[in-house]
Order: C-alpha cells, then sequence, then structure tokens
C-alpha cells in the first residue's frame, strides 16, 4: 500500500471511528504496506491484528484511505487560500479541524475561482464597501441611510441610481450568508432533518409507464430508502419525472435572519434582512440541494452495493453438488434444448440439441436421444436451467425418465448471465470450436457441481442479485463485488491443479497474470506436486508464496498441503506429531489425535492462540468446505406455470434474491414471487438480510395471483402464524418471470414498498 507513514498517522482516528485498539490499526495498515491482502491477513496473522475479520480489516484499509485523501484535500485547500494571501491564523485552525468533507469546502467556498456572479460584478462597480456597512450592522447614529448608499451611485461604472446601490450591496451580503459556513453547517442540518424528497410526473409524459407509483411523491429524506431514491432517479432521467429535494424554506430563512441580523435597528437593517432571504431563496438553497442530492445518492448506492454484495457472497458460498457427473439442459422452446454431458470434474462429454416442443414425433426423437445420454455417460444429477422454458424442459425430463424406469434427481439452476458467458472471451478459450448456444448448457451444469469455480468467469453484475445495479457508483460496486469475489475464493480455497485461471486470479497475491503463468506450466510440466513446486512459477516469488500458498490446494504431495495450514507452520504440526509418537500423515484428519494436543505448549513469538486453534481444526478435518453440504430444491411436480398457481397455496422455494423491500423466491414455475419486507418473518423486519439470504430453502404460502401483470405475492409470514406464539399481520408483494431483465427504468427496478402492491423483480445484470 503507497503512502503507509501517511495512512499511519491516521491510526488513532481511524480506531476511534471503528471503536478497535490503535495498535490493532498500526499493525493491520503495516502489514497491508508490506503487501499483505485482505484474507491472508485476516486468517494468517490474527495475532497480529487482535483477530480482526476480513470486514473490520477492510474497513481499516478503507478508512485510513478516505482519511488520507481528507488530508490531502485539506493541504490543497491550505495551499490555495495561502496563495490568494487570505490565510489567517484562524482560518487555518478551523480548516485544520474540520472533520468531514462538507465542514472543508463550506470553508473553501469563499475562496474558489467563481465565475461572474451578480456579486463579483457588483464588487467591480465599487459597492463592496457599502456592503460592508450593511454588512457590520452599523448604529443609526445620526447619518441617513439614503445618504450613506447615494455616496455610491457612479453611472460610469454601472450604478445609476440608489436602488442600483442598494442591490449591488444585497447581492454581495447574499453571497455572504451562502458562504459562510457556519450558517451553511446549520441551513444544511435542518434542511436534511426536515427535507423531503419530492417525484412528479412530467406534464409531457403522459402515457402509463413503470413510474406511475412515484407520480406524486414525497418522503422525508432522512427516511427514504435507497431502493426508492435509485428508482426516483432513474425515472427522472429517464425524463418521466421531475425530482426536487423540498425543504422548509421560510422557517430556515427565518433562522438563517435571526442567526446574522443581531442589531433591528441597524443603519441598514431591512437591507441585511432582505440579502439573508435572497442568499438561500436564490444560492444556498439551490447549491444545497445539489450537495444533498449527491449525498442522498452516494447513501442509497453504498446501501445497494452492499444488498448486492451480501446477495452474491451467498450466492457463491451455495453448496455445491461436487464430483457428480452431469447432465445439463439449457431449455428453449422454439430453439431446442441444448443439452451438455459433464464428468464428475466438469469435462465436457458430449453435447445434443432436443426439439421436445415442436411435435410428438420430435419429442419422442428427444427423449430417445436423452435417454441415449444418459445411458451412454450414466449421470448422477441432471441440471435444469431456470429460464424461459425450463417448466417444459423439467417436464420432459421426468416423463423421458419415468418411461424409461429411471430415477434421477432433477435440480433447477440459475441461469443469470449464462448466455453472457457463452459469447465471452473465456468461453471462446474454453471451448473454440462450440457453438454459442451450446456453451450456456456446460456452464449451467457447472454451476451445479461448483456455482464459486463457475460463477467467477462472470463479471459479478451479470449475476442478476443485486438492485439497481447499473444505476450505483460503478467503481465503487467493481471494488466492493471484487472484494467479496477474493473474500469468497480465499474461504474455500482452491486446487492448484484443477482451478481455471479465473478462480486462480482470485487467490490472495495471485492475480490474473500469475494465474494463467500457473495454468501454463500446468499443462506444460504436468500437475504440481507440492505446494512448494508453485516456487518454480516465473513470477512466484517468496512474498506471493506468503500470501497465496494457505489458499492453494494440491493433493498428494505433503500431508498438510491439502489443508488450511500454512506452509510456514508445517514445522510446528511436525513438532505436534513428533510429541504424539505419530507421522504428520496420520496426524492430519485424525481428529481424535487432534483433541490430544495441547496447544499452549506450541506457543513462541507470533504463534498464539488464534492460529494454533485454527491448526487444531485443521488437523481435525483439514480442508473442511465451508459451503456445507448439497441438497436439492424439491417443488411441486404439478405446477409448471403461474396459471398453475392458485391463492392460498403453500409451496417450498428457494431465495434468488434479497433487496431491501423483500426476497424474490423461486416456487419452481418460471416466475419469482415477491416476499415482501413485511411478510417475512412475525416479528418487525427492517433489513429482510436479517432472516433470508440467498439460497435459503423456505415455504411460502400464495396471497396473490396477478396473471395480467405476472406478478406473484408470497408469504412466510403466513405459513409461521398457526405456530404458538406468532402474530397475525398483513402485506404483500409481486413478482416477475425471470426472463424478465428489466425493472422500472431499466436493470434492477423494484416496487414501492408498503402492503400489497409489488413489482418488478431488481437486478437483472443481463441475463441468460
Amino acid at each position: 500500500m503507497s503512502d503507509a507513514p501517511m495512512l499511519q498517522s491516521h491510526a488513532p482516528a481511524v480506531a476511534r471511528s471503528l471503536k478497535i485498539r490503535v495498535d490493532q490499526v498500526e499493525r493491520t495498515l503495516a502489514l497491508a504496506a508490506e503487501g499483505g491482502t485482505v484474507p491472508f491477513i485476516a486468517r494468517y496473522r490474527k495475532e497480529a491484528t487482535g483477530g480482526l475479520d476480513e470486514v473490520q480489516i477492510q474497513a481499516v484499509l478503507d478508512s485510513a484511505q478516505g482519511l488520507a485523501e481528507m488530508q490531502a484535500r485539506r493541504e490543497t485547500v491550505l495551499a490555495t487560500i495561502e496563495e490568494q494571501g487570505k490565510l489567517t491564523d484562524e482560518l487555518r485552525a478551523a480548516i485544520m479541524a474540520a472533520q468531514t468533507k462538507a465542514e472543508l469546502e463550506d470553508l473553501y467556498l469563499p475562496y474558489k475561482p467563481k465565475r461572474r456572479t451578480r456579486a463579483v460584478i457588483a464588487r467591480e462597480r465599487g459597492l463592496e464597501p457599502l456592503a460592508d456597512i450593511i454588512w457590520r450592522q452599523e448604529p443609526p447614529d445620526g447619518r441617513e441611510p439614503t445618504a450613506i448608499a447615494a455616496g455610491f451611485i457612479d453611472t460610469e461604472k454601472g450604478v445609476p441610481d440608489l436602488a442600483a446601490a442598494l442591490a449591488g450591496a444585497r447581492d454581495i451580503c447574499a453571497e455572504r450568508v451562502a458562504e459562510d459556513a457556519a450558517l451553511r453547517k446549520a441551513a444544511r442540518a435542518r434542511a436534511l432533518a426536515e427535507g423531503q424528497l419530492t417525484a412528479e410526473k412530467r406534464k409531457e409524459a403522459d402515457e402509463k409507464t413503470k413510474f406511475d407509483d412515484y407520480a406524486a411523491h414525497d418522503e422525508p429524506l432522512t427516511s427514504a430508502p435507497s431502493h426508492r431514491i435509485l428508482a426516483i432517479m432513474r425515472g427522472e432521467a429517464e425524463k418521466v419525472l421531475r425530482v426536487r429535494l423540498a425543504f422548509p424554506d421560510e422557517a430556515i430563512a427565518l433562522q438563517l435572519r435571526a442567526q446574522v441580523v443581531q442589531k433591528p435597528d441597524a443603519l441598514f437593517a431591512a437591507e441585511l434582512g432582505a440579502a439573508v432571504a435572497d442568499g438561500w431563496e436564490r444560492l444556498m438553497s439551490l447549491s444545497l440541494e445539489a450537495e444533498l442530492r449527491t449525498e442522498l445518492k452516494e447513501r442509497a448506492d453504498r446501501e445497494a452495493i452492499e444488498v448486492f454484495a451480501a446477495n452474491l457472497r451467498n450466492l457463491l458460498l451455495t453448496a455445491p453438488a461436487g464430483t457428480r457427473a452431469v447432465m445439463a439442459l439449457d431449455p428453449g422452446l422454439r430453439t431446442g434444448v441444448k443439452t451438455a454431458a459433464l464428468d464428475a470434474t466438469g469435462k465436457l462429454l458430449a453435447t445434443e440439441t432436443l426439439y421436445t416442443e415442436r411435435s410428438a414425433d420430435e419429442r419422442g426423437r428427444a427423449q430417445r436421444q436423452f435417454l441415449a445420454l444418459c445411458q451412454r455417460f450414466t449421470p448422477d444429477l441432471v441440471a435444469v436451467g431456470n429460464g424461459t422454458g425450463s417448466r417444459e424442459a423439467d417436464g420432459f425430463v421426468r416423463d423421458a425418465l419415468r418411461e424409461a424406469g429411471l430415477s434421477l434427481p432433477i435440480v433447477s439452476v440459475s441461469e443469470q448471465g449464462a448466455s453472457i458467458y457463452s459469447a465471452s472471451e473465456v468461453a471462446r478459450d474454453e471451448f473454440p470450436d462450440l457453438d454459442v448456444s451450446l456453451r450456456g448448457a456446460i456452464s449451467i451444469g457447472r454451476r451445479l457441481q461448483d456455482p464459486l469455480a463457475e460463477l467467477v468467469k462472470l463479471d459479478p453484475k451479470s449475476i442478476g442479485v443485486g438492485q439497481y445495479q447499473h444505476d450505483v457508483d460503478q467503481g465503487l460496486l467493481k471494488k466492493k463485488l471484487g472484494e467479496v469475489v477474493e473474500s469468497c475464493v480465499n474461504a474455500v480455497g482452491v486446487d492448484v491443479n484443477t482451478a481455471s485461471p479465473q478462480l486462480l486470479g482470485h487467490v490472495a497475491g495471485v492475480g490474473p497474470s500469475l494465474a494463467r503463468k500457473i495454468v501454463a506450466a500446468r499443462q506444460d510440466k504436468g500437475a504440481f506436486a507440492s505446494r512448494a513446486a508453485l516456487r518454480k512459477v516465473s513470477g512466484f516469488g517468496p512474498k506471493t508464496f506468503e500470501q497465496a500458498a494457505g489458499f492453494l490446494r494440491v493433493r498428494g504431495g505433503h500431508p498438510l498441503d491439502d489443508s488450511a495450514v500454512h506452509p510456514e507452520r508445517y514445522e510446528v504440526v511436525e513438532q505436534m506429531a513428533r510429541d504424539l509418537a505419530v507421522d504428520v500423515k496420520s496426524l492430519v484428519g485424525n481428529a481424535a489425535l487432534a483433541q490430544k494436543i495441547e496447544w499452549r505448549k506450541y506457543v513462541a513469538g507470533d504463534l498464539g492462540e488464534p492460529t494454533l486453534k485454527d491448526i487444531l481444526a485443521e488437523l481435525a478435518k483439514p480442508g473442511r468446505d465451508p459451503r456445507g453440504d448439497f441438497s436439492a430444491v424439491g417443488f411441486r411436480e404439478d405446477l409448471r406455470t403461474l396459471e398453475d398457481v392458485k391463492e392460498a397455496m403453500v409451496l417450498p422455494g428457494v431465495v434468488t434474491n434479497v433487496t431491501a423491500f423483500g426476497a424474490f423466491i423461486d416456487v419452481g414455475v418460471h416466475q419469482d414471487g415477491l416476499c415482501h419486507v413485511s411478510q417475512l418473518a412475525t416479528r418487525f423486519v427492517k433489513d429482510p438480510s436479517e432472516v433470508v439470504k440467498v439460497g435459503d430453502r423456505v415455504t411460502v404460502k400464495v396471497l396473490a395471483v396477478d396473471l395480467e401483470r405476472k406478478r406473484l405475492s408470497l408469504s412466510i409470514r403466513a405459513t409461521k402464524e398457526a405456530e404458538p406464539g406468532a402474530q397475525p399481520g398483513a402485506g404483500g408483494g409481486g413478482g416477475r418471470p425471470r426472463d424478465e431483465r428489466r425493472g422500472p427504468g431499466g436493470p434492477g427496478g423494484g416496487p414501492r414498498p408498503g402492503g400489497g402492491g409489488g413489482g418488478p423483480r431488481p437486478g437483472g445484470g443481463g441475463g441468460g
């Protein structure tokens, strides 16, 4: 990490903001400055950080970077004002004490280069001395105000009369009001506390639109949720809505007047009062609206990105089917069902296109083709993509297997982004001679075998588990999703001899370039025999080995090479084995032996309790997968379309997306239903992610089926209300077909929360 000394200087402030010890921050920043990655520091340097987890470590790095950027801006402001010869000791102290960007920019505002404003023109006309008299609130002391102001009339400078002189002086005072840091702070606080986010439909947008819920909308700025902010702003961008922030103008103007006009009997008290009102209405209110709109959008972006990140993490950590042969189907009605047979490692064995819906003869031929593939390759599972035609394909498979007297688990697999993978450079490199349409089936099958290994080949935005991802800050989104992918890959671990370059590229310390070198070395010289053999790969130096080795797995080498024990700790494990009078191979995987080890005997130097306990856990269950065990969702076989679903049905389902307003749930009818946040539990739920996550298996009750708008309203709460202690409640939701990729204004739209109603499913980052 660059600028390490500067970042270290912010350690006390970071510690205060995150409520952790200063030494934890200092050590974390020092490790990062030495090239430490977040997964490595969290997993293998617990003694140094005091046990900080990945989220805390990332927060330390982000907070320190933010403070460093703030300091750099502070220095720029000081230098700029000093160049103007206007930097006083008092101003310097205020700038150094500024805690937020808003405070700093308020202090800098009067010294920023300006366009030719009304106040600038008034100064050019020599009216600043008159403005000073008004601003200082000089006492009457026998002078006549009109006579004072008349002294500034100068036709050659464009001040033809008394009114023009006073107007120019008011313009200068109004600008001072608008640029005064203390006044802006007070006005900002009240505008934020009492302001409203308002939207109305433009008159020219007469036709019905997806934004009609916001045609006459207002709600407090402090409580507006991220999904509504983003939906409203998208409506504005598409020129359907007119959006503004409504402030309590009269109250703020009166508050500012009370702060500024301290002497009601001053020579020009009325002029100053008028200048205050003008300063708010014409200048400060507009600049604060722009500023608070930006802050509102940034807050909404952060919240939406956190939702996307949580969903992505849960999806990537979905339990894999593992090393099982799969028959994968990418459904299609007119174009046929693309089918791929994969062996237990994901290797493509054969492909076929099955025309199941065009005629009885072709359906019969397709059945024979499908069964021939099954007999030839003996799959353990059948994966069916959940896009258009999924229920028809599912029914076809069940009919074919039933007639042949075969029984195979049939699993519905999300195909979000499969079409993007099919046309990608990654897919072309893997299957250069294969038709684009068939590549999607392979991806669907591999997603079942190992979701993480397959999904890392995609841009995370294409996976479709977010809300409004195309509207949020793309740089921030990319950073956050990249952190999630890296975290998940390293949490699971990667087999260096089978992993794709895309998967290897996310291992701590590796990156895309080195990942390609690893794969090339593997192809050229054969499988790696040990972790140590990686050192022979060009570019795999000592630091990279330190960062990556613990997350890379090698079967058949050193007994610990297929575990999460870092090579730097092999020696202590070998000592443990000697103390038990066994060899390391006998110790690894032997939980009974691992329980006999007294970890306190091995504490030394930088090796303490946290790491030793991790080592003992690994010895008991080496290479354990944190993703849990795989099980297929069993949908009702008699339900294939939305028309088959009836109100009050109780159905099994799987959560496919979680948003700020509820959860979308697949019940097996090619139509994700919405369980509104009010229907997620028998208690009040503020954040849906408190109670459900992507991949959860749930039981839902159907509240409503809207065939015209293709919406399905579901409730988890209703299935719990019969249980002892449950409280009745009301609410509703909506849904959308999984192949609809655009919600209000584009991908990621969502309904306006409330009891009942509903809307399109958010996400749609480029479906499969």
